[in-house]
């Protein structure tokens, strides 16, 4: 049975990834003022450049039921079955879309994620390898949505300009954070963004810091794989995390640069790792 693995332009898996597991995107829209843009026309720093000359952010676009039901028949004239992993239907109204066209369709199951960014990439690429092991889609279905819960996903913000302006940080915590230098970390949880730590100094060491607390709070991953995502990051920061990951372990160490719909509302320097919490105890 031919099975479509699928994902939207939320997952921010690189195109080299996409190919490798043979992953399907549907993307985005992004509104850029009085532009439209599908989500991957313009690259992160695009955008970051248009905040900065407008000082408004983009807006993204939730997808419709109809634009699922076009792109998962598109998808059908090629495949016995779809698989969908969707952004979480905490953050967006986009997953329950999918849900109701998939339930208009044969073979078409939508998974939710309750994650965003490479923990959706995460989650898309175990599904490709129950595929390739001869699950059926259903099969697939129930064993990806099971390990949904298993996801460590989870980010450090150098400011918090983009979070204030899309309104999920006040104009107090926005001049406390920025004057003390301030980096939170956003962790997903029950499928939505929330602050739960707050570290202080330059990024590259906060970094390190996050890293290790991190690997310390959820201490049992899934080592064959692990994302290190961004907007943006320096050479330092990269490093610091590379090198966490490393000595703690795992096997394969992707890079992830993030998207236009997720780097809309995190802004520059905003650097995460995610992976599976469902390895064995050392």
């Amino acid at each position: 049975m031919k099975i479509a693995i699928s994902v939207e332009s939320t997952s921010d898996l690189s195109k080299e990834l996409l190919k490798k597991y043979d992953i399907k995107v549907i993307p985005y829209t992004i509104v850029l003022g009085d532009n439209m843009i599908k989500d991957g026309d313009k690259t992160t720093e695009e955008i970051f450049e248009f905040v900065d000359k407008n000082g408004t952010l983009p807006k993204t676009t939730a997808l419709n039921q109809f634009e699922y039901t076009e792109y998962f028949e598109e998808l059908k004239k090629d495949y016995d079955a779809v698989v969908h992993i969707a952004l979480s239907s905490g953050i967006t109204s986009s997953c329950g879309n999918a849900i109701r066209a998939s339930e208009e369709m044969q073979n078409v199951y939508v998974v939710d994620s309750r994650s965003l960014s490479t923990g959706i990439g995460l989650l898309a690429i175990y599904a490709r390898e129950l595929a390739d092991l001869g699950l059926d889609p259903k099969e697939i279905y129930e064993k990806v949505s099971k390990r949904v819960e298993a996801l460590q996903a989870s980010f450090v913000v150098e400011r918090l300009d983009y979070l204030h302006k899309g309104g999920r940080c006040s104009s107090v915590q926005l001049l406390g954070a920025n004057l003390l230098k301030i980096r939170p970390r956003i962790v997903v949880k029950d499928g939505k963004m929330g602050m739960d730590k707050k570290y202080r100094g330059s990024m590259d060491k906060v970094i390190a810091k996050y890293c290790s607390e991190v690997l310390s709070e959820f201490m049992t991953p899934d080592l064959s794989k692990v994302f290190i995502s961004y907007t943006t990051a320096t050479p330092e920061m990269v490093l610091e995390a590379r090198t966490a990951l490393e000595n703690a372990g795992f096997e394969n160490i992707y890079e992830a640069h993030a998207g236009g719909t997720i780097a809309s509302h995190c802004g520059a320097n905003t650097l995460g790792i995610i992976y599976f919490n469902d390895g064995k105890q050392n």
